[in-house]
């Protein structure tokens, strides 16, 4: 099985979404509350308040992977609690289109959709798997194709940011350019401690870096994030 660190990309568009709030409130269209996409809430919250201690983080879980009627209203949900900049871990264009038209600013997510919001897209996170399916594939034919779990990020080339706005200052993309080459080179971790939940359980201390197992076991929200993971989950 295989599967991307979404959440590098996405500790870099929180660096953008925290230099480009005025209300300092950012929205966040989820779909399950699963690890993969807590780890995105969080890294996000992250990023931004690495910037902008003061932004807080609104989710609205919508419970499916593709549905452009309820990420639209998620969108607009989050848009009238203050949020200026929204984004996704949810499969349409939806939530793009609903900044576009309100007026505000959206991180994008899967691939660039900047066609679909062309002044409120930022940065999009976008996947690439087909340096590793052609990886894959040619090891089937030389037989020696070998069973495991792979885990990729920005260094794979898997994980990338494009689709930046014309209008984003070129000291912030410097900086987000920059961040993006230590995390490429293993020098900088987004879940690099002190991590603390957002009712104030510590969860690593300073320094400390979460491990794979322990960003697989994700159930909760970073400070900066408001309210609570669903229950059950």
């Amino acid at each position: 099985n295989y599967n991307a660190r979404f959440y590098e990309g996405r500790y870099l568009t929180g660096v953008i979404a925290g230099r480009m709030t005025k209300s300092n409130v950012l929205g966040y269209v989820a779909a399950f509350p699963i690890p993969e996409v807590l780890q995105g809430i969080n890294a996000f919250t992250r990023g931004a308040r690495s910037v902008n201690p003061k932004v807080d983080v609104r989710v609205v879980w919508v419970n499916s992977w593709y549905d452009p009627g309820k990420e639209r209203e998620a969108a607009n949900a989050l848009i009238g609690q203050g949020a200026d900049v929204v984004t996704h871990h949810t499969d349409s264009t939806a939530v793009v289109a609903a900044a576009e038209e309100k007026g505000k600013f959206a991180v994008a997510y899967h691939s660039d959709m900047s066609k679909f919001g062309p002044k409120a897209q930022l940065a999009a996170v976008t996947h690439h798997w087909g340096a590793y399916y052609t990886k894959r594939a040619q090891a089937a034919l030389d037989g020696k194709w070998e069973t495991g779990s792979v885990w990729m990020g920005m260094a794979d080339g898997a994980i990338k940011l494009e689709g930046l706005n014309a209008s984003l200052p070129k000291e912030l993309v410097d900086a987000v350019n920059a961040k993006g080459e230590e995390i490429r080179g293993g020098k900088f971790h987004p879940f690099t401690g002190p991590i603390k939940t957002n009712e104030g359980k510590d969860i690593a201390a300073k320094d400390a870096v979460l491990t794979d197992e322990q960003l697989g076991g994700m159930n909760y929200y970073v400070q900066g994030v408001v309210g609570k993971v669903p229950a059950g989950k």
